[in-house]
């Protein structure tokens, strides 16, 4: 049975201690391990269409990206780590990630052109701290896929309702463009992107 430690930890204690091949995944937020709870069917669902479909386009455009399994998004000056729910990475800017090679760690904005957190329960992380800390980072890109209409009505409207949040990094903050329906989704990384929100929420159905 995996021993948990303090409440507050550091992210090299949290790597050292991260337990394999347990099937519970775990974040660290802020010095405080969190269980991530197991995701619905719906929400692996479109995870997985998301990636596959933004595999294509980066393969498309022959640029030198991928999409790893299990890296950590560790924001620099905190002691938390994120596991995404689609990273897409540039491969020629890992060189210059200091914690890559030995924990799959990225700590710099430029590394990542694109991140995709699909809501869940916790929508408050995605919403509020995932937000922030992808900002500071520099991530040019951040998309919300709210399916569920989960999130606070000051994000998604009122009356909630299913909604695609593009955050693009302008100027050092970011900028939030909406999108629900039938809406084409309009990305500042894949301008030639021919996806929209239904597909999305339909996963491929």
């Amino acid at each position: 049975m995996t021993q948990a430690l303090p409440k507050i930890v550091t992210f090299d204690e949290f790597i050292a201690w991260y337990p394999e091949n347990s099937g519970v995944r775990y974040e660290l937020h802020n010095g405080e391990i969190i269980e991530m709870a197991q995701p619905t069917g719906k929400h692996e669902r479109i995870k997985g269409f998301s990636a596959a479909e933004l595999t294509l386009e980066f393969r498309r455009l022959n640029l030198p990206y991928f999409i790893p399994n299990q890296a950590i998004v560790k924001p620099p000056e905190r002691e938390s780590g994120y596991f995404p729910d689609v990273l897409i990475l540039n491969d020629t800017a890992l060189a210059d990630e200091p914690l890559w090679e030995k924990s799959s760690t990225v700590t710099k904005g430029t590394s990542i052109p694109l991140v995709i957190e699909v809501v869940s329960a916790n929508w408050r992380d995605d919403y509020y701290l995932k937000l922030a800390d992808y900002e500071q980072m520099g991530i040019p890109e951040y998309w919300i896929i709210d399916y569920a209409a989960l999130g606070a009505r000051k994000f998604i409207g009122n009356p909630k309702q299913p909604t695609i949040s593009v955050y693009q990094l302008i100027d050092g903050e970011y900028q939030v463009t909406q999108f629900r329906g039938n809406d084409k989704i309009l990305s500042p990384t894949f301008l030639e992107l021919e996806l929209t929100v239904e597909q999305i929420f339909n996963a491929g159905q």
